[in-house]
């Protein structure tokens, strides 16, 4: 099932439990039915996802887990973290931990924020709205999907922590602008624009295993049906025109702060920061897109480097452990995002599932910082990393 098939499925509703065991599909991702554990008995991140992939239908697994093509990308964002290392130092004082963080102008208890994901619902009936809570509940700010299956203005009521909006610009310029009218009207604190993802990649275990979509799973944050994604087909490839020049028409609609979600080439990064975009996201879609780019860790460094203190660097893709945010702090980004561990934190155990992957993910951020000598962000830095 293509991503424009996938939309073509427009309905009004939340996804419900009984939805969910009529579908044809009610077979759980794992193919058992291994014990329900308590999150406090899930000790890490893959735990939780081990835990999401026993009670999730195997199709929505495919849909969330899935990278593109051979899925070699969506592999590396994990595994060249693990390849770096770290270098402790010792009898420093450690005694007054400190991970908060200051980004774009807005105190934030954590420098981990949730990356936008689409169809929530998918996984839990209160979709976005529990996931909002989650975040709140954790203190960290959430970055809304475009392609969520509940409204800004929705979420924003519910939520007590700021939330953010990624925007997919839609090819009718003028919707695009109401959208973007839209979001600053419910209350969103910035505009995330995504810029890696005119068409979709190769995303085969999806193709194999495709999501029986429940009645009553809906967009409301697309304002037309027609065109919401590129038209794929063994005839021909036909991406939306996205250019430079939007980005700036963009940036000329709103007083929101506005960043680029997708930038993986130091050009591009300078370009943008030329152009009066607030932040750069790197990222490469968590791999779902171009297979055999770079993992987000190698790329950073280069970014950054090109950046040079401009506007702040935010980096996704393979988090799984507080050490891997101390890495990503310590090769120059402002702060991380996480997508797919909310999403089986969601599945798991709805907000407050959301809430424990992020508060596991802080724990660890702390016990790192304390092993490694480093009290405050501020004191985390390249000399970190064994060399």
């Amino acid at each position: 099932m293509t991503r424009k098939d996938f939309l073509a499925a427009l309905g009004a509703g939340a996804v419900t439990p009984q939805m969910l065991k009529s579908s044809p599909e009610s077979k759980p991702a794992s193919g058992g039915s291994p014990p329900v554990l308590k999150l406090s008995e899930l000790c890490s991140l893959d735990d939780v996802e081990a835990q999401a992939r026993s009670v999730m239908l195997s199709s929505v697994y495919d849909y969330v887990s899935a990278g593109a093509a051979d899925e070699l990308t969506t592999r590396w964002n994990r595994e060249k973290y693990r390849e770096l290392r770290l270098q402790a130092e010792v009898l420093t004082n450690v005694s007054q931990l400190d991970c908060t963080t200051t980004l774009l102008g807005q105190r934030m208890k954590m420098p981990i924020l949730l990356a936008p994901t689409s169809n929530h619902r998918l996984v839990h009936p209160e979709g976005e709205l529990a996931t909002a809570r989650g975040a709140g509940l954790a203190e960290a700010t959430m970055v809304l999907s475009n392609g969520a299956n509940t409204s800004v203005e929705d979420v924003l009521r519910v939520a007590t922590q700021p939330v953010w909006f990624q925007l997919y610009v839609d090819p009718d310029r003028g919707l695009a602008r109401e959208l973007v009218q839209r979001v600053e009207a419910a209350g969103a604190k910035a505009l995330c624009v995504t810029v890696d993802a005119p068409i979709d990649g190769a995303r085969n275990r999806p193709d194999r295993n495709p999501v029986v979509i429940p009645p009553g799973v809906g967009y409301p944050n697309y304002l037309s049906k027609a065109d919401l994604v590129a038209l794929q087909s063994l005839e021909g490839v036909h991406p939306p025109l996205l250019e430079w020049r939007d980005i700036e028409w963009i940036r000329s609609l709103t007083k929101l702060p506005v960043l680029l979600k997708g930038i993986m080439n130091p050009r591009d990064a300078d370009t943008a920061v030329k152009l009066g975009i607030d932040g750069i996201m790197v990222s490469n879609h968590g791999g779902r897109c171009l297979d055999t780019q770079p993992a987000t860790i190698e790329v950073l460094p280069r970014v950054v480097a090109q950046v040079n203190g401009r506007v702040p660097v935010i980096v996704d893709g393979g988090i799984r452990r507080g050490t891997d945010v101390v890495k990503a702090i310590a090769l120059g980004a402002s702060a991380v995002q996480i997508g797919r561990p909310c999403i089986y934190g969601l599945a798991v155990g709805g907000a407050e599932g959301v809430a424990y992957v992020l508060q596991l993910l802080r724990q660890e951020l702390l016990m790192a910082m304390a092993l490694l000598g480093r009290s405050t962000l501020a004191q985390i830095d390249r000399s970190v990393i064994w060399h």
